[in-house]
């Protein structure tokens, strides 16, 4: 843990960090963002993102709000500065609070899929042969009653049914 004194503002890393503390100050890498919601509280609406961060020494869940969503994104590293770690549900979360900010340090570039290299086509298609498939015949099919019975069938328990619901 690293502690610097100014303006009391800690480096920490994900293992140090404890529930209702302050002042933090982390580099992660953002492992996973969901999808964005939306809420209406006190009249106001906003929206909130949570994320899965790490660093060298584990993972924690984070929490964007508001103009924050848009500016974060999965594989970016970041830096949380002054930030704020709660418990919710016996799991440690961090955010920026309200006086932390978070800051994009690196981008993740939009990796283009790799396209395979289409060769050249023959200037003559080969011809291509018919060859039919042999045709089974198809078996004739039975009705059930003329079909040999089997030992787990439950033929007697389906006729009881049917005369059952013949007498009432």
């Amino acid at each position: 843990m690293c502690l610097t004194n100014k303006w009391s503002v800690f480096k920490v890393e994900i293992k140090d960090l404890k529930p209702n503390t302050g002042n933090v100050d982390l580099v992660l890498e953002v492992v996973d963002k969901e999808e964005p919601r939306t809420f209406e509280k006190f009249g106001k609406s906003g929206s909130v993102c949570n994320l899965k961060v790490k660093d060298a020494t584990g993972e924690v869940k984070m929490t964007l709000w508001n103009e924050d969503i848009e500016s974060v994104n999965a594989g970016d590293k970041i830096h949380l500065e002054n930030g704020w770690c709660s418990e919710f549900r016996d799991e440690l979360q961090i955010s920026s609070g309200k006086f932390g900010k978070v800051e994009v340090l690196g981008k993740t570039e939009a990796k283009e899929e790799a396209k395979p290299e289409v060769a050249a086509e023959p200037t003559e298609t080969p011809k291509e042969e018919s060859v039919e498939a042999p045709v089974e015949p198809v078996a004739e099919l039975k009705p059930a009653s003329e079909l040999p019975p089997t030992p787990e069938s439950n033929d007697d328990v389906v006729e009881e049914t049917i005369e059952e619901e013949k007498v009432e």
